[in-house]
């Protein structure tokens, strides 16, 4: 009788996790350094400079804010980056979910509420086109893994 095999990892899941982690680092990265560019280039000028602030002090907590908020989503790419590397397929199946869950509840976040303000109205149907297609590829790897279990 052979011994029982340890459950191996996927290959999906480490593709979708350092596809998501290379995602997350890079956008962290330029919250970080390069906010106000990107607003220019994703909202246009005018809209860039109402979302940056009137005063010296608000500009100085909106960049503050958006620091923080780039280095919470660098840290989010490198905890993916080590999560691509678990074997345990129990494990993947349930970080796949969960992820899942939190890319839906982003999108929907974003249609009930970042429509309502009135400067990124416009801009919230394009970002939740974007958490659905992240969703879609957790969706997948579940797809798979399910059919991987069955088959």
């Amino acid at each position: 009788m052979s011994p029982p095999s340890s459950p191996s990892t996927s290959w999906p899941f480490t593709v979708i996790c350092l596809l998501h982690s290379a995602i997350a680092i890079a956008c962290g990265a330029c919250m970080m350094f390069y906010m106000t560019d990107l607003y220019t280039f994703g909202h246009g000028v005018e809209t860039a400079q109402k979302l940056l602030g009137s005063t010296p002090h608000d500009q100085l907590l909106i960049r503050t804010s958006d620091s923080f908020s780039g280095l919470l989503l660098f840290a989010i790419g490198f905890l993916l980056l080590m999560v691509s590397f678990v074997r345990d397929r129990e494990f993947q199946t349930f970080f796949a979910k969960g992820c899942t869950v939190l890319h839906v509840f982003m999108g929907l976040w974003r249609c009930y509420f970042e429509r309502r303000v009135e400067d990124l109205a416009w801009d919230w149907l394009r970002q939740t086109v974007g958490d659905v297609v992240l969703a879609l590829s957790w969706v997948f790897f579940l797809v798979y893994s399910w059919r991987e279990k069955y088959d």
